[in-house]
C-alpha cells in the first residue's frame, strides 16, 4: 500500500479521534442552543460542569425553558439543585405551571418540596385541578345499635405553602373516618343518618381535619351508605349468654357446697350414733357394778327388764296399728 494513503487514513483517524474527545467535553451544539436562546453561558462553564459530573444537558435545557418563560433563575440555582439530588426539569415545569396559573411559587420553595421528596409539579397541577381521594368503607354504630357502613368522597386541592412538613393523603383518610365514626356515633337512631347523610358530611367539614395537611378539603361528599349488623343485639345476646354461664357457676358452686355440708352431717350423725352406742355400752357395767356394790337388788333389775319388755311390746303393736290403717287408707 503505498505510504501516503496510509498517513491520511492515520490523520483521519485522528482527526476523528480528536473531534469525538472534543465535543464530549465541550458541548458546542448545547453551547450555541443556549445562545441562541438568549441563555448566557460560556463553553467554559459547560466544560467545568463536565469536570464536576453534571450533565449539561440537565441543567441547559431546563434553564432555556425558564429563560422563555421568564422566571429569571440562573445557571448556579439549578446546578445546585441537581448536585443536591432533585429533579431540575420538573422544578421548571412547575414554576412555569404555577405561574401560568398566577400561583406565587418561589424557585427555593419549589426546590425544597422536590428535596423532601414530593412531585412538585403534580402539587401544582392538584392547585388547579383540585383530587379526589375516596375512602375505605367506613364501619360506624349509632346508639340504637345499629351498625352504618359509609364510604366518602373527599376532593381536596394541595396547599403548596404546607407540602414541606405536612401530612399525606393518609393522615386525609384516617381523620374524615374518625368524623364519620363520631357523628354515627353520637346519632341516637341509624335512621338518622340513613335521613340525612350530609350531616355526616357537615360535622366532619366544621372539624377542620386538613389541619397540618399538605392540603386543603374543599368538600366531603357521601358516596354510599348501607346498613350493617345488630351489633347492640349481638352484644346484648353474648353479654346474656355470659350472665347465664356465670349463675350455672355459682349454682354449681352452691349445689357443691350444700354436697359438702350434707356430707359433713352425715359424717357427724354416725359420729352421735357411735357416742349413743359406746353410752349404751356402759349401762350394763354399771348395773353389773350396781349389783355387785348392794346398790341395785335383784328384784329391782328385774323390775326393769320387765319394763323394757312391756315397751317394746307397746312398740310393737302400735307399729302394727299404724301399719293395718295404711292398707285400710290404700284400699
Amino acid at each position: 500500500m503505498d505510504p501516503s494513503i496510509v498517513t491520511t487514513l492515520l490523520i483521519g483517524v485522528v482527526i476523528v479521534i480528536a473531534l469525538s474527545v472534543f465535543f464530549s467535553f465541550f458541548p458546542v451544539m448545547l453551547w450555541i442552543s443556549a445562545i441562541a436562546s438568549g441563555v448566557k453561558i460560556g463553553i467554559i462553564t459547560l466544560v467545568a460542569m463536565r469536570l464536576r459530573r453534571v450533565t449539561p444537558s440537565r441543567i441547559v435545557n431546563p434553564m432555556i425553558k425558564a429563560t422563555k418563560a421568564g422566571l429569571g433563575l440562573n445557571i448556579n440555582q439549578l446546578e445546585s439543585h441537581y448536585l443536591a439530588g432533585g429533579n431540575v426539569d420538573r422544578v421548571v415545569n412547575a414554576l412555569i405551571a404555577a405561574q401560568r396559573a398566577n400561583i406565587h411559587l418561589e424557585f427555593e420553595r419549589a426546590a425544597a418540596i422536590d428535596l423532601a421528596g414530593r412531585d412538585v409539579l403534580q402539587a401544582v397541577q392538584m392547585s388547579v385541578n383540585p383530587r379526589v381521594i375516596e375512602t375505605p368503607i367506613v364501619a360506624a354504630m349509632a346508639k340504637d345499635g345499629i351498625e352504618v357502613k359509609v364510604r366518602a368522597r373527599v376532593t381536596v386541592r394541595a396547599n403548596i405553602e404546607r407540602l414541606v412538613g405536612g401530612a399525606g393523603e393518609e393522615t386525609i383518610i384516617a381523620r374524615v373516618g374518625e368524623g364519620i365514626v363520631t357523628t354515627v356515633g353520637s346519632s341516637a337512631s341509624h335512621k338518622d343518618v340513613l335521613e340525612n347523610p350530609d350531616l355526616i358530611s357537615r360535622t366532619v367539614l366544621g372539624k377542620g381535619l386538613d389541619a397540618g395537611t399538605a392540603f386543603e378539603i374543599l368538600s366531603i361528599d357521601i358516596a354510599d351508605v348501607d346498613v350493617g349488623k345488630n351489633i347492640g343485639a349481638h352484644l346484648q345476646t353474648e353479654q346474656a349468654e355470659a350472665d347465664k354461664r356465670i349463675a350455672q357457676a355459682k349454682a354449681e358452686e352452691r349445689r357443691a357446697m350444700a354436697v359438702a355440708q350434707e356430707q359433713e352431717m352425715k359424717a357427724r350423725v354416725v359420729e352421735m350414733r357411735a357416742r349413743v352406742v359406746e353410752s349404751e355400752s356402759q349401762v350394763p357395767l354399771a348395773m353389773a357394778e350396781a349389783l355387785r356394790g348392794g346398790k341395785l337388788g335383784v328384784m329391782d333389775y328385774m323390775n326393769l327388764k320387765n319394763i323394757e319388755a312391756d315397751t317394746q311390746m307397746r312398740g310393737t303393736i302400735g307399729k302394727a296399728s299404724d301399719n293395718n290403717h295404711d292398707n285400710k287408707s290404700e284400699s
